[in-house]
């Protein structure tokens, strides 16, 4: 018998339970038989653990006889939870209504499945018993008395596990090659602790790891054997080990590529010929190119043995993602409207990993912050490992046209950013970028030409970019800005944002998010800085409840002027029910002013509740916030329908 995975599941059902026909169990002749000698046989023929449910046959009887199971504790919670989810009469309780012979035959598969149970937790000497209506399952007349059964008759299936006294470890030996102490010491099994099935393969999963952690490749740990003594209790385990030279890594070749240049995987790849063998630092090299988005698979196989030059060979094997991909979005907002969005992307332009995206949007469809519709395109050239691994450079350009109560933008924007990853977590990017623009501002038509020479620092430790359940997101930026206009302008834009997640079950399905924001503009006046180069507060980014932009200072005709500094907050519980739902309640606050400090101005409070649905791509929202104090000029509320949490 091969040993099951432990974690592996049928039909959902989370399990563990032996194989029965390759399980040992005994009569009471056994029993007497085994008591005057030790008995010999290898680990194969003993459930040390719990393996896949195999379901009792579903003969249907013309007339199903619908029953109760119940279970008697046993006082070892662990043991009731695998009697009760290796149960093919409680599983197949309501899906699977059988028959009088078919109900016995069922029984009796859950016998074998509950001793196979009670020797996985050590109990050798323990029974199982199931009565029917009361009636052993050998009485030859229960089908009979079952199948005169009243319609609608639920007969009592009860269940009785005695385990008995349990078995302990004895002598735990290893045979075959000699192992180093390091290896040996990670077994860490003891004679005298209880004979768990599941103890001793993690035991054996431990010293197979490390001795391929030390560099033995082609070291193997086979099934362990065991010696049972029922008269004392005691199973002696011997593991079966070959050790094996060890070796380092040998010739690396590459298989699967069509567009992709087999120079980029070699740069990329984090092992190299003539380094010591080590499954983590293999594995981590998968992740690596896993992480490139080329790929849909990524594999790497090691070599049955050493080559003449006794290095162990090594393959890559990769499966490419299709070349194109095309996506389409839509967001809608109260305030601003519904946006449609569309892109397609060419994942590998010239066989490197450069990645074009080519996109555009019709915005602002509708909305009471908006005054009639916009648009934008935009395309995107990304160059990984640009000059040296791990950096990476953009080169963009973008050409929008948006009318919005506060300001009307015509601009042409291009630029370039290098970014660099400086561990998982942290990373910083430098870049500089140009813009041509247009702005309408109360009936006064100005162009502007700005540069800019953007630096940030982002932190990430959240691992999902939709739906966040645990860690800190943080950026930090300051752009200094030289706007040409008339009249110019010198300045810097600083902006802090940082936000964080707590998983209060520690599932993932109650999470409180906090966001933070402060932004300030130093080195010019409120006027001298254009329009949309200022802070404005409201909307979905900033407190939710308010129109877009309409948080600050405002014209005398209410039109929003926009400010030198800003801070807002957000907290928010997030809340899921069952596999698909969720709802979400939150409380948003900010304030905009002139002064170029933070937390000056009017502060403003939104507060509202939300709905989610959860997709194998992230959760789809809807918010509905109102304002609990006053914004001129500003909505009763707002509705909010994305991809994704609020931040």
């Amino acid at each position: 018998m091969t040993i099951a995975d432990p974690g592996a599941t049928v039909a959902g059902i989370s399990t563990f339970l032996a194989n029965k026909a390759a399980g040992a169990t005994f009569s009471a002749h056994d029993r007497k038989t085994a008591r005057k000698r030790p008995l010999s046989l290898p680990l194969r023929r003993i459930p040390l653990v719990l393996a896949l449910v195999v379901a009792a046959p579903r003969g249907q009887a013309a007339d199903p006889v619908p029953y109760t199971v119940a279970i008697a504790p046993t006082n070892t919670a662990a043991l009731d939870a695998a009697a009760h989810d290796s149960s093919s009469l409680v599983s197949l309780q309501t899906i699977a209504p059988v028959g009088p012979f078919a109900l016995v035959a069922r029984a009796r598969g859950d016998l074998d499945r509950f001793t196979s149970a009670l020797h996985s937790f050590g109990y050798y000497d323990g029974i199982a018993t199931i009565t029917i209506d009361g009636r052993s399952l050998d009485d030859p007349a229960l089908p009979a008395l079952l199948d005169a059964t009243p319609n609608g008759t639920k007969v009592a299936v009860a269940v009785t596990l005695r385990p008995g006294p349990r078995f302990h470890l004895g002598q735990v030996t290893l045979t075959g090659d000699p192992v180093p102490d390091s290896a040996r010491q990670t077994l860490d099994l003891k004679p005298g602790q209880p004979a768990v099935a599941a103890d001793v393969l993690a035991a054996r999963d431990r010293l197979l790891k490390a001795l391929l952690d030390s560099g033995h490749a082609l070291a193997k740990v086979g099934i362990p054997a065991a010696t049972l003594e029922p008269g004392a209790q005691v199973l002696d385990v011997s593991f079966p080990v070959t050790v094996g030279p060890r070796v380092d890594l040998g010739p690396i070749s590459i298989a699967g590529l069509k567009r992709a240049h087999a120079d980029y995987l070699r740069r990329r790849l984090l092992i190299h010929q003539g380094e010591r063998f080590d499954p983590d630092r293999i594995e981590a090299a998968r992740q690596d190119l896993s992480n490139t988005g080329l790929f849909s698979t990524v594999r790497i196989t090691r070599a049955e043995a050493p080559d003449a030059d006794g290095q162990l060979p090594l393959q890559v094997q990769v499966a490419e993602r299709p070349l194109h991909v095309v996506t389409l979005g839509a967001a809608y907002s109260t305030d601003l409207g519904g946006s449609l969005t569309a892109s397609w992307t060419h994942r590998n332009l010239f066989g490197n990993g450069e990645q074009l995206t080519l996109s555009a949007a019709a915005t602002e469809l509708g909305g009471t912050a908006a005054l009639q519709p916009g648009y934008n395109v935009s395309a995107t050239l990304n160059v990984p490992d640009w000059l040296q691994r791990d950096q990476t450079l953009t080169l963009n350009a973008l050409a929008v046209r948006e009318y919005l109560i506060a300001y009307n933008r015509t601009a042409l924007v291009s630029g370039g950013t290098v970014s660099r990853k400086l561990d998982r977590d942290l990373s910083v990017s430098v870049g500089v970028t140009g813009e041509e623009a247009s702005i309408f501002q109360e009936g006064v038509t100005r162009l502007y030409t700005l540069l800019q020479t953007p630096v940030s620092l982002q932190y990430d430790t959240t691992r999902d970019l939709l739906n966040p359940l645990s860690g800190i997101r943080a950026a930090l930026s300051v752009t200094p800005t030289e706007s040409f206009a008339n009249p110019n302008a010198t300045f810097v834009i600083a902006q802090a944002s940082g936000s964080t997640y707590l998983d209060l079950l520690g599932n993932g399905r109650s999470v409180l998010a906090l966001h933070g924001l402060v932004g300030s503009v130093e080195g010019a006046s409120t006027f001298a800085i254009p329009p949309d180069q200022r802070f404005y507060g409201g909307g979905s980014g900033t407190v939710r409840g308010f129109r877009f932009q309409s948080v600050g200072p405002q014209f005398p005709d209410g039109i929003p002027i926009g400010g030198t500094s800003i801070d807002a907050g957000s907290l928010e519980l997030r809340q899921r029910f069952g596999a698909s739902y969720g709802a979400a309640v939150f409380v948003d606050a900010g304030q905009v002013s002139t002064s170029g400090v933070p937390f000056q101005g009017t502060v403003q409070v939104g507060v509202g509740i939300g709905a989610r649905y959860y997709t194998s791509f992230g959760p789809l929202r809807l918010d509905f916030a109102v304002p609990v104090t006053n914004q001129p000029n500003s909505d009763a509320f707002e509705v909010y329908i994305g991809i994704g949490q609020a931040f």
